[in-house]
């Protein structure tokens, strides 16, 4: 997703905007106690991570990186008992990316060298550690590859490269590949395209057998999938720009047709599984049941409002949905498809649905009757974490909730039977769990608006508190002595009286009688949710608490649209996106003006991707309330965007082309009034840069005056060397001298 006279002249475009952004340096000159090159250079702002936690089988140890080496520690002192391999120390040496042990824990899967290609893809060498000898194996001499995994037994390891699927025998190290018919640009075999990577996370798209002789794939076809063209400028060898084209399918347009296979390694082949007649369609999930001999296959329609739950049966070919949900007036969450955990009865599974208007489990037979809701209230299950099945006569589930507050997660337990419901949390704010395979421990991370990411370690029977592993306390003083502020939550009704949440930044010499310009930060996406009662300290947050020393208010308002507080308040913007969050932000502007510490006349706006998309509109629909506002990476046009994300939330153009043109930037470039920055990256994948050349000509069209910053070969995160100080303290002295 402000002064007058600042705007240039546009013909100069970026060039006389490059002496400005050059200038801006001397921002970091003056009494504030923080500068942008502070908040990105500095790591003494940001709390440190717990990294690389992996338990182990026996639940009285876990492993986790400390430096290059994966250690052993002791549940019960914390204390590091043995380091199971060390990088530095290995020959080769090797620089540890990810590690992943077998089901057995005698090897070890290191991945290292890794090469990002776009969000979430990437390929990198793997090597192979016996824990025993310590000896240490390359998986493959033939390239790099990814989502390297363990069969079940640790006897294989199946990869992807160059769009085709091949396995390792580590008893010889021999290789053997699956497929053979993957091209760049055309085929893929084994992990997703770039629409099903961006959003529905799915990279590795094949999965091993329970008895480690099969693997179910899904092959994408992107033959009839249209290309993008992305140039890339900055190689100073090239006379020329350089074309990268990528199949990118937008709004309305073809998708990568979709067949899963699975593959027999004793037999070498290969087998077709039905998905049905209708060939648009989405797998956004595969995996096994206990059972080897079924798969499971989540099967999604076009329009994303129905999602089927398949069952196949690999040795016949027979399938059958088990499962269906279904929302004729919405759109079904992808996410939901995530909790689907199969009990060791062999007899049972668990969902997720928002049948009820909120998120909840539910439990079913094999053969797809329900046997019960297994939650319910009106508060959301956010995401459940397992199910503790050994040695109880009813199984206990573990998950993170909203029971408390929409503001917060808690994590719960709540036996199968949906009685017995325990609260394992006590401390307000927002809790995410690790727990021991065998449910005897988990590992909690836990924050809040006053106090940093901690990591406690528990005991789950008595829930025990058994070892602080890791704190970050020293961050409250460090926050204090250079005057960054802690974030204030509250809320306030928006014209239909709808309670909306906020936070809010306030200068730490604050004073009640003066009047203080605000600057709102925006995304408002669907499902997106930034207003929580948890530690402001991140890369915004920080750049945030630097502009309050410069005597500025910084609020984020979470509209309708986000997530946390039902189906009804999540969906409210299905099929129109950008009218009830424009008016939400609106309510917002106008509440904070009556506040008798605001300066109404100096309120401005700012937001990154989808709220770059909120921010252009705003000062376009909301341009009698907000001065100036800043677009980074804006969508400015939902027919620009792709299928996937696009669709589920807007149908296709088709189908609803008042959805994609009534809150349009470019619908609406001619009632820009204020100060206005646009920024994109050319080399962004996501939002492409022809969103905000296109917002670009339609200001020009209109005559409006703007300005607009291109950063050379960036993606969507622009970032890189220093461009993120250059960006920020660009937007840094667009605030001071226009708002």
């Amino acid at each position: 997703m402000l002064k007058k006279n600042y705007f240039l002249p546009l013909f100069l475009g970026i060039f006389a905007f490059s002496s400005v952004c050059f200038s801006s340096e001397v921002i970091a000159q003056d009494d504030t106690k923080i500068s942008v090159t502070d908040i990105y250079s500095k790591g003494s702002f940001y709390a440190q991570s717990l990294q690389g936690v992996d338990w182990t089988n026996n639940g009285q140890f876990y492993t986790r990186m400390n430096g290059n080496a994966i250690v052993r520690y002791d549940i019960k002192t914390n204390k590091a008992v043995e380091t199971i391999f060390d990088g530095d120390a290995s020959d080769p040496k090797i620089k540890i990316a990810e590690y992943s042990f077998s089901d057995k824990e005698d090897k070890i899967l290191i991945q290292t060298n890794r090469q990002s290609i776009y969000r979430r893809s990437y390929i990198a060498e793997y090597y192979v550690v016996d824990t025993k000898d310590k000896s240490v194996e390359k998986l493959s001499e033939n390239g790099r590859s990814a989502y390297s995994t363990f069969s079940p037994d640790g006897s294989k390891v199946a990869f992807f490269r160059d769009n085709n699927l091949f396995y390792v025998t580590l008893s010889d190290m021999k290789e053997v590949q699956i497929t053979d018919d993957g091209l760049f640009n055309k085929l893929i075999n084994g992990a997703g395209d770039w629409v099903y990577e961006e959003e529905f996370q799915l990279t590795k798209a094949f999965s091993w057998s329970p008895n480690s002789e099969n693997i179910g794939f899904i092959q994408f076809d992107e033959s009839k999938v249209m290309e993008y063209n992305m140039q890339y400028w900055s190689d100073k060898a090239q006379l020329y720009p350089i074309d990268y084209k990528f199949k990118y399918p937008k709004a309305g347009a073809d998708n990568s047709t979709i067949k899963v296979f699975v593959y027999n390694t004793e037999a070498n082949k290969k087998k077709e599984i039905s998905l049905g007649d209708e060939k648009d369609i989405y797998v956004p999930r595969l995996q096994w049941t206990n059972n080897s001999n079924y798969m499971a296959i989540r099967r999604m329609n076009r329009l994303q409002n129905k999602i089927d739950l398949i069952h196949a049966n690999i040795e016949n070919g027979e399938t059958k949905i088990v499962y269906t949900d279904e929302d004729k007036d919405g759109y079904v969450d992808f996410e939901y498809t995530k909790d689907l955990i199969y009990l060791k009865d062999g007899k049972h599974f668990i969902v997720s649905s928002e049948r009820t208007g909120y998120k909840h489990l539910y439990l079913y037979t094999m053969e797809g009757k329900q046997v019960r809701q297994i939650t319910s209230g009106d508060w959301e299950v956010i995401e459940l974490l397992g199910v503790e099945e050994e040695g109880l006569k009813v199984p206990m589930l573990y998950y993170i909730s909203t029971q408390d507050s929409p503001l917060e997660r808690h994590l719960y337990m709540v036996d199968l039977k949906g009685k017995k419901t325990r609260k394992l949390t006590d401390r307000h704010g927002t809790n995410s769990v690790d727990m021991s395979k065998d449910f005897a421990f988990y590992i909690l991370t836990h924050q809040s608006t006053e106090m940093p990411l901690n990591y406690r370690l528990y005991q789950t029977k008595g829930n025990l508190l058994l070892n602080k592993i890791q704190d970050n306390d020293k961050l409250i003083k460090t926050f204090k002595e250079n005057n960054l502020p802690q974030k204030e939550l509250s809320s306030f009704k928006n014209r239909n009286g709808e309670t909306l949440n906020y936070q809010i930044f306030k200068p730490l010499d604050f004073d009640a009688t003066k009047k203080y310009p605000v600057l709102m930060h925006v995304y408002g996406g669907p499902s997106s949710q930034l207003v929580t009662d948890a530690w402001a300290g991140g890369a915004n947050d920080l750049w945030h608490g630097m502009l309050t020393q410069k005597g500025y208010i910084v609020v984020t308002v979470d509209n309708r649209g986000t997530q946390g507080r039902g189906e009804a308040f999540k969906k409210a913007t299905y099929k129109n996106l950008g009218k009830l969050e424009v008016e939400d932000q609106i309510d917002g502007a106008k509440f904070l003006a009556t506040l008798p510490f605001v300066d109404k006349e100096r309120i401005g706006i700012w937001g990154w991707s989808y709220g770059g998309y909120m921010s252009s509109l705003l000062m376009m629909l909301g341009a009698d309330y907000f001065k100036a506002g800043i677009a980074v990476a804006p969508v400015t046009s939902w027919r620009y965007y792709d299928t996937i994300y696009t669709e589920r939330f807007l149908q296709r153009p088709e189908d609803n082309a008042k959805g994609y043109d009534d809150f349009s930037p470019i619908t609406h470039a001619a009632k820009l009034k204020g100060e206005f920055l646009l920024v994109h990256g050319t080399g962004d994948d996501n939002v492409h840069v022809q969103n905000s050349i296109a917002l670009q000509n339609a200001l020009v069209n209109a005559n409006r005056p703007f300005d607009m910053f291109y950063y050379p070969d960036r993606n969507h995160g622009i970032y890189g060397g220093m461009t993120r100080i250059h960006l920020y303290n660009m937007m840094t002295k667009f605030v001071e001298d226009n708002l």
